[in-house]
């Protein structure tokens, strides 16, 4: 024992007499580890949910369209955000933050004995720690995570100054209700910029930093009176650091503020517009795990106005009894630049993601017989060629016959190409797409526009529309008309700037003349026709400028069509339902909602409003191509009755425009067919009628085919 005991008084001595050396050299131990650990600390990469922010979808005026992201998150400058904002975030997070290095070792003392969840002003960390966390660090309950948090804290503190730190947290900390620094804060809880907040506003911000789940009155109950508990305390903390004084702090009363709202993105039609441009970037390599964090700003084609007068114009004009089932898809394009200017995908992403406009397909029936007219056009058959219009018709093709009817099975008789443009009679454009090739029909379909992922089938029946296209490439071949015969590629995109502002991507127009000018003069005044006396005319005579178009309604009602231009815009609207065996009878009123109707409507609330900020234009004066007289296409011309005194032929004008002065174009005749024309007159009877004005376009020429296919908008 008692050499136990001289034992331990030896060690005791001899740490005593090395307790010096001892110390020192621990204290260099440590100093060593801590510059080890000091100098392998990186701060170089933030973490990537920090760093994120917003893209921002922008209408061509600058407004913001919609945004993607991981964080909603929008970076504002510090001298962007108030001092008292400032000031209250200190008082509640850290008073001392432009007295300490990064770490404040009292605070952390005094944190351990209190509960995490408790109305005290202070926490344990500093913001310089709380930002070193937040960008730096995973977010572990682990203490090896504290000790790195010391040593990034230190680093970041070196590195930055600390008006750099404090913008840099107020950028990054979360507030709840999915805001994720000050600026979207501000204008989720109060509807306001950053730079507009009062200090009541101010301070009740500070209070939701601490716990947002324990403070937002909107997310559970009981946090309201914790929030106006943690809210008193800020304003005495200000007070004590001299930041505000008893008087402002006693007039600095709780503010309101409304409750939290779903802020979907996607919610309305909205949704439709944010996920086709995010289509269109994808196709231009913009993925959306890339949009979500790289703070891009996309300048899109869309303008403000035009959209808001779209919507207005589907919700105001459809109708009210409408099947739930009732799809509405309206796109509007600019001619010759391909700029998609306004979009109706649907009421509500959130119901249905599948877009009316440029993802939905319907039977387009009637509208399709514009392009057997500019195929005829092309071929050298005129407006005022005379065609039968008797109803119904029996036409031979290869071993079958294809009966077809007009509208309600009304009979025209001889009629000419013009008029029966106007009137749409089915069972000219069947004879006229049989004496210009389907083939044919079919290419001028994909030259104005209708992609090849569109199934368009060079039969008889082409012309009557029984291909389903999207609204938008309906809209994209009609502003090819618009355009006199230039097709430009449709697009949404029209300037990609990176997160530093740098411009770095800008659409090229991919543009190609496809049609002869003198064929879209004459294809624009037959159309015109159609507003004027024709199947739209009850809706849109008298229309304030120059317009033309033509209505489109499916065999069997399952789907109805407008779609008409002027020289400056070309739009399309369509009626359809989930299936094509499902009619659009019995709604609104109507027995059948046809081109001339709901769809119609839409088109002209919408172009109204949408033209009127422009110049009237004027299309081209007719060419007459094929000239002006009144050829008699498989139909016997007239002759007068023996014992009747013969009726001098009309040389009455058809009703013109006021805005040119075309020479006349040859109408119906009032004489009946001969009685034996009765039978199913054959289609292989006559030649084609030659061109005595304007050869057809030959392949190679102004209107052969460009090099790209026409693509639209997913």
């Amino acid at each position: 024992m008692i050499a136990i005991r001289k034992k331990e008084n030896k060690v005791w001595k001899w740490f005593k007499s090395h307790f010096l050396v001892i110390f020192l050299s621990l204290v260099f131990l440590f100093v060593v580890l801590f510059l080890v650990a000091y100098n392998k600390t990186s701060i170089s990469v933030q973490n990537s949910y920090t760093s994120s922010k917003a893209s921002v979808f922008k209408y061509t005026n600058g407004t913001e369209v919609g945004r993607v992201y991981r964080e909603d998150r929008v970076e504002i400058p510090l001298i962007r955000v108030p001092l008292h904002f400032q000031e209250a975030v200190l008082a509640a997070e850290d008073s001392f933050f432009y007295s300490h290095s990064g770490v404040n070792p009292i605070a952390i003392a005094r944190a351990l004995l209190k509960n995490a969840t408790s109305d005290s002003l202070q926490g344990g960390s500093t913001i310089t720690q709380q930002y070193a966390k937040i960008a730096y660090l995973k977010p572990e309950q682990k203490i090896s995570r504290k000790v790195k948090e010391v040593f990034v804290s230190l680093k970041v503190e070196a590195t930055y100054s600390k008006s750099e730190i404090l913008e840099k947290y107020l950028n990054a900390v979360y507030f709840g209700r999915n805001a994720y620094g000050v600026e979207m804060a501000s204008r989720k809880y109060f509807g306001i910029k950053a730079s507009a907040l009062d200090p009541a506003q101010s301070i009740v911000l500070a209070a939701l930093v601490r716990s947002p789940a324990n403070y937002d009155p909107d997310f559970k109950p009981g946090n309201f009176a914790r929030l106006v508990i943690r809210f008193n305390g800020i304003k005495k903390n200000m007070v004590s650091k001299g930041w505000l004084t008893e008087a402002e702090a006693k007039s600095i009363v709780f503010p309101n503020f409304g409750t939290s709202k779903v802020e979907d993105i996607n919610f309305s039609n909205r949704g439709h517009l944010i996920a086709a441009v995010k289509t269109e970037l994808s196709e231009l390599g913009f993925e959306e795990d890339v949009l979500t964090v790289g703070g891009y700003v996309v300048v899109t084609t869309l303008d403000q106005s035009a959209q808001k007068y779209a919507e207005s114009a589907v919700e105001s004009q459809r109708p009210k009894d409408a099947p739930k089932d009732l799809h509405i898809g309206l796109a509007s394009i600019r001619p010759g630049t391909g700029e998609i200017v306004a979009l109706y995908g649907g009421n509500d992403y959130l119901e249905r993601q599948l877009n009316d406009a440029t993802q939905a397909i319907a039977q387009a029936g009637s509208t399709f017989k514009v392009f057997a007219l500019v195929a005829a056009l092309e071929s050298g058959y005129s407006l005022s060629t005379i065609w039968d219009g008797r109803s119904p018709q029996v036409f031979r093709t290869g071993s079958e016959n294809y009966r077809v009817s007009n509208y309600g099975n009304s009979n025209y008789g001889p009629t000419s190409l013009y008029r029966a443009t106007a009137s749409s009679i089915n069972t000219i454009f069947v004879r006229l797409g049989l004496k210009v090739g389907p083939e044919k029909v079919v290419d001028a379909a994909r030259r104005a526009g209708i992609p090849s992922d569109v199934q368009v089938l060079a039969t008889p029946s082409v012309v009557l529309g029984v291909s389903s296209p999207r609204v938008i490439d309906v809209a994209t071949s009609f502003a090819t008309f618009a355009a006199n015969g230039i097709y430009s590629k449709p697009h949404l995109v029209k300037k990609i700037f990176d997160g530093d502002g740098k411009l770095i991507y800008e659409v090229k127009k991919e543009s190609a003349r496809v049609f002869s000018k003198k064929v879209m003069a004459d294809l624009s005044y037959a159309l015109s026709g159609v507003i004027r006396n024709g199947t739209a005319s009850s809706v849109l005579a008298g229309f304030p400028r120059p317009i033309a178009g033509k209505t489109g309604t499916s065999q069997d009602n399952a789907s109805a069509w407008f779609t008409g231009y002027s020289p400056d815009l070309s739009t399309s609207v369509a009626f359809f339902r989930d299936s094509p065996k499902e009619q659009l009878k019995g709604i609104g009123g109507l027995n059948s909602i046809t081109g001339g109707t709901f769809p119609a409507r839409i088109w002209n609330s919408y172009m109204k409003r949408a033209l009127a900020p422009l110049p009237i234009t004027f299309f081209p004066k007719p060419a007459y191509v094929g000239g002006t007289r009144s050829v008699y296409v498989d139909v016997a011309k007239p002759t007068p009755t023996p014992t009747a005194k013969p009726t001098p032929k009309s040389t009455k004008a058809e009703p013109t425009p006021t805005f040119f002065n075309p020479k006349p174009v040859p109408l119906n005749t009032k004489k009946p067919l001969p009685t034996t024309s009765n039978k199913p007159l054959p289609t292989t009877s006559n030649k084609p009628i030659p061109n005595t004005s304007t050869k057809p376009i030959p392949p190679g020429s102004s209107g052969s085919v460009p090099n790209f296919s026409p693509k639209p908008i997913p």
